[in-house]
């Protein structure tokens, strides 16, 4: 993936805009996700050992389905892009933060706090609920939050989940092993937050809604997708079996034209 636009570092008003077209997309298909989701998918697929394209991931990871931009499929569930130029802005977007992490995935860092890491576009909505006026608190009251990164890690376990035959453990056990405890790290961040906060990662002033447990474990996560990109670039993509084509019978004539049995030619 690469535009002429590739290096333009990713703003505010771009992941604006990415959440302005998903919540679009949501108005003709209620699953479609967060982009915080899409985030994680994205961190997955760069991972994975194969280069998969936009044709196979957006129809599953966006609910699209077979649709086409302003044509919509034939399954009422699937959504679709109201227009050409809706795609484009949104695959130009894509490919912009695709470059970016593929970028910071590939520097050999030595700590996160190094600039060209890879910092996950994740928000803290424990905080910036809690930092709301009393009012339009109570009217989220009853609703359930997720935690800090859980729905970045989601997403990265979908891409696992959905595309299984690539993210299939090797046969070399130390490299199976590693994966394993790899994809532990991002598992953990699926679960709940339950510890006691200590960190607001909203605002600095803003009232804690993050444990030190969690950061740690985020820290953690980010250090895997490191882990996992360097496991699968290392294998590459999987290799399809060789599969041996049936031969003829012995007192069948053989394949090669001599007139022969099988078994006096080719195969004696």
């Amino acid at each position: 993936m690469n535009t002429d636009t590739s290096l333009d570092p990713m703003d505010n008003e771009d992941f604006d805009a990415l959440d302005e077209i998903l919540d679009d997309l949501r108005t003709r298909g209620e699953d479609v996700p967060q982009w915080e989701f899409c985030e994680g998918a994205m961190a997955a697929l760069l991972c994975t050992r194969r280069l998969i394209l936009p044709d196979e991931f957006f129809p599953l990871l966006l609910g699209t389905g077979d649709s086409q931009p302003g044509k919509p499929s034939g399954d009422e569930e699937d959504t679709h892009f109201k227009d050409d130029a809706q795609f484009e802005r949104f695959l130009s977007l894509w490919t912009r933060r695709w470059n970016e992490v593929a970028t910071a995935l590939g520097i050999n860092i030595e700590t996160l706090e190094d600039e060209r890491s890879y910092h996950p576009e994740v928000m803290d909505v424990r905080g910036a609920v809690a930092g709301l006026p009393e009012a339009e608190r109570a009217e989220l009251d009853g609703q359930e939050l997720p935690a800090f990164a859980q729905v970045w890690a989601l997403g990265f376990m979908f891409v696992v989940e959905n595309w299984s035959d690539d993210w299939a453990a090797p046969r070399d056990k130390e490299i199976a092993s590693m994966l394993d405890d790899a994809l532990e790290s991002i598992v953990i961040l699926t679960e709940d937050d339950t510890e006691e906060p200590t960190v607001c990662m909203h605002s600095e002033d803003g009232p804690p809604s993050v444990s030190d447990e969690r950061l740690n474990a985020f820290g953690a996560a980010i250090w895997a997708v490191y882990d996992l990109r360097q496991i699968w670039q290392s294998l590459g993509p999987r290799a399809d079996p060789v599969r041996k084509t049936d031969e003829p019978g012995r007192n069948d004539p053989c394949f090669c034209g001599s007139g022969k049995k099988f078994k006096k030619c080719h195969g004696a």
